[in-house]
């Protein structure tokens, strides 16, 4: 029992240690991400499943959406990966706009897409910094119908605003047949049940079209200083 005891404790130590210089790791991609970011300017991020391809609708409406966006002068970033996400660059690419790709190192799926410009495609090894990146510097989310992932953002960005972790902006869902179960499930079981107010409804958008996602956007900031959300 004693020896048990100590091995667990030396394997409990060496995680201490371990933990202790993941920090030095941790802050260089924070002041990669921000130094990178920084210089950019206003953007809007487009999320969704990495696993549709060229030809699907919402692939082909993510190109449309993301090059309404850049013809309207912000820039996209996504994932940095297929699907979705290559959609997203690939709209910004064809109107000649920013196109930024937040890449993160995964076991399957992931790999850089051919439509980010070579000095605005940067790599993360931790979800947590990546997402930090996002929410930080973009203007909107444009929610597009994706997995776990899609959902993690959606909820995360709806999270921050609702308790005023950072200012307000669009959230958007794009979609309304994929979405519309999440949303009744919202309207009929959490706000019924009081975890959530009526008003934070107000906060999600749920459209079909390019022209709407981008009459959205451009309505919000219209009158607003366009900066970093916190």
């Amino acid at each position: 029992m004693q020896m048990r005891k100590e091995q667990h404790s030396k394997g409990w130590n060496e995680i201490k240690t371990n933990d202790s210089w993941a920090i030095f790791k941790i802050m260089g991609e924070f002041v990669n991400g921000f130094e990178k970011m920084s210089v950019i300017g206003p953007c809007v991020s487009i999320f969704g499943s990495a696993r549709v391809r060229e030809g699907h609708p919402y692939y082909d409406l993510a190109v449309k959406i993301s090059k309404k966006i850049a013809e309207a002068g912000y820039g996209v970033i996504t994932g940095g990966g297929p699907g979705i996400m290559e959609a997203g660059n690939k709209g910004a690419n064809l109107a000649g706009g920013t196109s930024v790709g937040l890449n993160i190192e995964l076991p399957f799926e992931q790999h850089d897409n051919p439509y980010i410009d070579d000095d605005k495609s940067l790599d993360f090894d931790y979800f947590f910094v990546r997402k930090v990146m996002f929410v930080k510097y973009s203007q909107g989310f444009v929610v597009m119908p994706g997995g776990f992932g899609t959902l993690d953002e959606f909820f995360e960005a709806l999270t921050l605003i609702q308790t005023h972790k950072i200012h307000t902006f669009p959230i958007i869902l794009v979609g309304t047949e994929f979405w519309k179960g999440l949303m009744d499930w919202i309207k009929n079981t959490l706000v019924e049940a009081g975890n959530i107010s009526a008003k934070d409804l107000d906060l999600i958008k749920l459209v079909d079209t390019e022209d709407e996602v981008v009459e959205i956007i451009d309505a919000f900031y219209k009158g607003r200083t366009l900066s970093p959300n916190f």
